[in-house]
């Protein structure tokens, strides 16, 4: 075969194949969804062979486009590697940080680490990507991701920051003139709670402990969302007790819409850390963005 496809081509396929949306993989290359539909079917054409199958609600990878990509994945990699060495001899940070984390995690970097990172760092764009599922963070091209510690998998490298955090059980004081506070987690049975819904589509059960005791309560409640701040503000407006962060639930409880109950159930955990696969090259950006939260960390204190 004489064709030679473009590497802008087989990013594309790439992109398509990862997402399984044309319209996702688009987003990510800045293109039309019809450019790339346009693109695909050149390459097919080109090549001889059908690498995609198309319906009209979704696209996935024939055979031999799964075996093109995963061939090609790694030389990806290799090859954005080259390009990030060559970038160490700029002096400076260039190019994209892309940064997967939770929606609490990216508020916390909000306050004081990012600001600071792009007044050093004005030439390097920096990618926050909110998500609240645990994403595979080099399979999906992120330099990193950012989640509690206790989430993190254990192959990674971890760098903590923010200290501890808590998650406590809160109802307002309207709710809870009207039902006796729990005095155990048991008792969360005969209340109304707020559940959370997590984004594989469980709902998440409460962990409490007590004197190395732990407890992992299904509650009843006839409200379940999954969005943290709404928990929070269904509790503070009397719908029932919520399960949240300690940052989530700060404000409602600085205000008085809020209060705790189990506070003696609810102890401190480690807290959240930004977190590297520690088997390739850790890019210009990633260490500078590392030196940043280490001393925001540090005159926090």
């Amino acid at each position: 075969m004489n064709y030679k496809p473009t590497l802008a081509d087989l990013r594309a396929l790439s992109a398509i194949v990862t997402h399984r949306s044309f319209r996702k993989a688009a987003d990510e290359l800045a293109l039309s969804p019809s450019t790339l539909s346009h693109m695909m079917r050149s390459l097919e054409e080109n090549m001889g062979v059908r690498l995609l199958n198309r319906t009209t609600r979704s696209v996935a990878a024939t055979e031999a486009g799964e075996r093109l990509v995963a061939r090609l994945t790694p030389l990806f990699r290799a090859f954005d590697l080259a390009l990030e060495e060559v970038n160490e001899f700029r002096g400076h940070p260039s190019g994209t940080l892309r940064l997967n984390t939770s929606e609490i995690a990216a508020r916390v970097l909000l306050d004081a680490a990012v600001p600071t990172f792009l007044t050093r760092y004005p030439d390097m764009p920096l990618d926050l990507v909110t998500d609240n599922r645990l994403v595979d963070v080099v399979a999906d091209g992120f330099d990193a991701g950012i989640r509690l510690r206790e989430a993190v998998p254990l192959d990674m490298i971890a760098v903590e920051f923010g200290g501890d955090t808590r998650f406590v059980a809160v109802a307002s004081p309207a709710y809870l003139a009207a039902h006796p506070a729990p005095q155990t987690p048991d008792e969360l049975r005969t209340h109304a709670c707020i559940r959370f819904r997590l984004p594989s589509g469980k709902l998440f059960r409460w962990e409490f402990e007590k004197y190395g005791h732990e407890l992992a309560v299904d509650v009843p409640g006839a409200l379940t969302l999954d969005h943290v701040e709404l928990m929070a503000q269904a509790a503070a407006k009397g719908l029932g007790i919520a399960y949240v962060s300690d940052r989530t639930a700060r404000p409602f409880l600085e205000s008085g819409a809020l209060v705790t109950v189990l506070d003696d159930w609810c102890p401190a955990i480690p807290g959240l850390c930004l977190y590297y696969p520690g088997h390739r090259h850790v890019p210009q950006g990633l260490r500078a963005f590392i030196t940043v939260l280490t001393e925001v960390e540090r005159h926090g204190r």
